[in-house]
C-alpha cells in the first residue's frame, strides 16, 4: 500500500464512505431521533391564517365549497385577468371538468410559450403561506414555474401549521423525498435594483390560489 492509498483509505473511513448502507441506516436513525425545535404558537384558525399570509405575499385567493366548483373558479379568474382559455395542467387536475367552463386544458410539461400553469399541491403552511409541491409524473415542476401565472388548487384539509408540520405529512404519507420539492410563497419577486421589488423576476407574476372545501 502506497502513503497515497493510506491517506485516501483514512479519509474514506473518517468520513463512513466504505459502507453506504450503513451510512442510511445511521442518518435515517439521528432524523428519527430528532425533537423539533422552537415554533411559533399560531392563535385562531388555520385557514384564516393561511389565507392572510398569502395574500400579504401578493397571490390572491378564491373559496369554493369542493372541487366541483374548481373550474368555475378558475374560467372566473381568466376573465378576469383576460388570459384567454388555455392552460396547461399537472396529470393531477385533468380529471376535473374544464370543458364544461369553456377551460381548454392541457396535461402535460409547461413550455416558454405557456401563460397559464394549473396544479394542485401536497399541503400548504399557515404560518407562511407557503405552498408545498413536490415532483412526480402526475406533477411536473414546470408548470408552477414557467407560465407568468400560477394558479394552485389547496385542499383545506391539506393546510398545516408549520413547515416541521409540512415534511412530517410528507415522511408519513410518502416515506421517501422526491427528487424536488419546491416552496410557493406568492409571486416570484426580487429587490436587487435600488431594493425596489419586482414581481416576476424569474419565475410567474401572478399566483391564484383556489381553497377548496370552504365557501367563506
Amino acid at each position: 500500500m502506497t502513503a497515497r492509498d493510506e491517506i485516501l483509505g483514512r479519509v474514506r473511513k473518517g468520513v463512513g464512505k466504505g459502507d453506504f448502507a450503513q451510512r442510511k441506516i445511521d442518518a435515517q436513525a439521528w432524523l428519527t431521533a430528532r425533537t423539533r425545535g422552537p415554533q411559533p404558537a399560531l392563535a385562531g384558525d388555520l385557514l384564516e391564517r393561511f389565507r392572510n399570509k398569502a395574500e400579504s405575499l401578493s397571490s390572491t385567493v378564491e373559496a369554493v365549497a369542493d372541487r366541483g366548483a374548481v373550474p368555475a373558479a378558475v374560467a372566473r379568474y381568466l376573465a378576469a385577468q383576460n388570459l384567454g382559455t388555455e392552460v396547461v395542467m399537472t396529470p393531477d387536475v385533468a380529471a376535473l371538468n374544464w370543458i364544461a367552463h369553456g377551460v381548454r386544458g392541457t396535461a402535460r410539461a409547461a413550455a416558454d410559450a405557456d401563460r397559464v400553469g394549473v396544479t394542485a399541491c401536497f399541503c400548504a403552511v399557515a404560518e407562511t403561506g407557503t405552498l408545498m409541491l413536490l415532483s412526480a409524473p402526475d406533477s411536473p415542476a414546470t408548470v408552477s414555474l414557467l407560465p407568468e401565472t400560477h394558479i394552485a388548487l389547496v385542499d383545506a384539509s391539506r393546510v398545516v401549521a408549520t413547515m416541521e408540520d409540512a415534511f412530517a405529512l410528507l415522511r408519513a404519507e410518502r416515506g421517501e423525498i422526491p427528487r424536488a420539492i419546491n416552496f410557493v410563497s406568492g409571486p416570484s419577486r426580487t429587490g436587487d435594483i435600488e431594493q425596489t421589488i419586482v414581481l416576476g423576476a424569474h419565475g410567474p407574476c401572478r399566483v391564484h390560489l383556489i381553497l377548496i372545501g370552504t365557501s367563506s
